[in-house]
């Protein structure tokens, strides 16, 4: 479920009237994590700012408990990112339970221990799917239901982990995400351990996030007959207890102010503003983020960025404009958590109602960089990538004078890296069927000549492919990157003539040279050692 939509009609963005104005300050780290925390919020189906309340419920939690000032640091960041791993492994949920974002919103709802749980899950399998193959998706599931869940979250753990690493959280952090499912009573997943081996930190944001929710859909009354139901189960008693004493000004944002600057106020870091440097660096662990989403996005954004600066520069746009270009282009599919991959995953058309869901994805990224101050002119880039020149284009139809040139070009940036890449309906074009491509939507009306141009003109330099690292063969670096746009096993035997042992043995030699574990530590690596540009795997 998408947040509700408040705005109706676009803005005319007047070019000269946006390059004159002054820029404002940069962000804080604290900031753009917290934006972070609202991209995640649209993946879990919550309301934006869901994950930023409940990291102030749990410092006020831990506020109650006595922990150190170290401590409700560790609390803040581990409640506020606690879910970084769901959307990573969203391809995983969407395979068991079809629409990944409904089955997460629904989780919050439901204790996941005994009749409950084998009820949510026969309820979810595979939802929104046809009958037979409900049928026969619960059937894999019921035959190792705990072991097939425990794979799933184990990735997910370590997914978070890796993730919590490439946004510079700290290792307190990065250790509490591995117990994000384990229940106080020892039930839960993916280790079963229980009592206080789960970091305090964790107990206490597992309670504020469910909290939160409870609180927001049945009040006080409703959060504390939920903490109280499941205290000693799901949730440390002791925990259960401080918010219980005095769960309305636990839940209560104190004074009634703002929610986003009061619990950023609560974070732990200095406040002071980024450099241009470590800006650029979140923001592409941002855009990171959003491709791990859809595995065959594997370094979309990153070459969405390169492509859309430098066919700026080509263009004879300034210096800080090219670098706003760099910018959106990074952030511009941020959006795309907000749609489930039962949309994304579709080998053939969309229907009428998941074309809608998918053409929100520019608004619903917009709104989550709008968050960040400072990159104001992003967001309205980010808004405006799949808007055309005719006005056909989305969200909003904007035309004419309402697209400069900016936008004009990160749209042809976005068309030419996406024709580059594969999709679940057709195979990854060549560079100069991408250009052909381009071209027909020149004359369509969809996509602007000029701006086409300049970014056919930079696309086209021959790019060497980069030396190998950690040792790696051809081979295994072939394969590291088909396991890192989420190919399966037997995919990737088939498209490379190998064997599944084969094929299996190569990604276990893989995994160990280069220190990953899972599709996204490989993901992560094939982007930071270049191995993930499609004309080069094709070319």
């Amino acid at each position: 479920m998408t947040p509700p939509i408040v705005e109706q009609t676009p803005t005319v963005h007047n070019q000269s009237m946006r390059d004159s104005a002054p820029e404002a300050g940069r962000p804080c780290r604290a900031e753009v994590l917290a934006a972070l925390s609202v991209s995640i919020d649209l993946g879990l189906g919550q309301p934006a700012q869901h994950m930023l309340h409940s990291a102030g419920i749990a410092c006020r939690l831990a506020e109650r408990l006595g922990l150190s000032e170290q401590q409700r640091g560790t609390v803040y960041y581990t409640t506020l990112l606690m879910w970084i791993g769901c959307h990573a492994d969203s391809q995983e949920y969407a395979r068991w339970f079809g629409d990944d974002i409904a089955v997460r919103e629904a989780a919050y709802l439901v204790d996941w221990s005994g009749l409950p749980y084998l009820t949510f899950l026969v309820r979810h399998v595979a939802h929104g799917e046809a009958p037979a193959h409900r049928a026969k998706v619960l059937a894999e599931l019921f035959r190792d239901a705990r072991g097939q869940l425990r794979q799933l979250l184990h990735s997910h753990c370590s997914s978070a982990a890796v993730l919590a690493r490439h946004f510079g959280l700290p290792d307190s952090v990065q250790r509490n995400l591995a117990f994000t499912f384990e229940r106080y009573d020892g039930g839960g997943l993916p280790s079963g351990c229980g009592g206080e081996a789960i970091p305090i930190e964790m107990r206490i944001a597992q309670l504020a996030d469910t909290g939160e929710v409870h609180h927001r859909r049945y009040g006080v009354d409703g959060a504390v007959a939920m903490a109280t139901d499941r205290r000693g189960g799901q949730f440390d008693p002791s925990v259960v207890d401080a918010f219980t004493s005095d769960a309305e000004a636990i839940l209560t944002e104190p004074d009634g102010g703002d929610l986003w600057s009061t619990t950023i106020r609560l974070a732990p870091d200095d406040g002071e503003p980024v450099g241009a440097a470590e800006l650029d660096t979140l923001l592409a662990a941002l855009g990171d983020f959003a491709d791990l989403k859809c595995p065959f996005m594997l370094g979309h954004s990153h070459g969405v960025a390169e492509l859309a600066e430098s066919a700026g520069q080509a263009a004879g746009l300034n210096g800080a404009e090219c670098a706003t270009l760099r910018r959106a282009g990074l952030l511009h599919d941020i959006g795309r958590l907000g749609v489930s991959n039962q949309v994304w995953s579709q080998p053939g058309p969309l229907s009428a109602d998941d074309w809608e869901r998918a053409r929100m994805h520019p608004y619903l990224g917009a709104r989550v960089v709008s968050r960040i101050p400072g990159l104001a002119a992003e967001a309205a880039l980010v808004r405006a990538h799949h808007e055309r020149p005719d006005g056909s284009g989305y969200p909003f139809g904007a035309a004419g004078a309402a697209l400069g040139r900016s936008e004009r070009l990160l749209a042809a940036a976005v068309a030419y890296r996406s024709a580059t890449e594969p999709r679940p309906y057709r195979a990854a074009l060549t560079p100069a069927q991408a250009v052909e491509r381009m071209n027909e939507r020149v004359r369509a009306g969809h996509l602007d000549p000029d701006a086409a141009a300049a970014v056919s003109s930079v696309a086209g330099y021959r790019r060497s492919r980069p030396p190998l690292p950690a040792g790696l063969t051809r081979r295994e670096a072939e394969i590291l990157t088909q396991v890192a746009r989420g190919l399966s096993n037997r995919q990737i035997a088939h498209a490379l003539t190998l064997s599944e042992k084969t094929v299996r043995n190569h990604i276990e030699h893989t995994y160990t040279k280069v220190g990953v574990n899972n599709r996204v530590g490989a993901s992560l690596y094939a982007l930071s050692h270049g191995l993930a540009d499609p004309v080069l795997e094709h070319g």
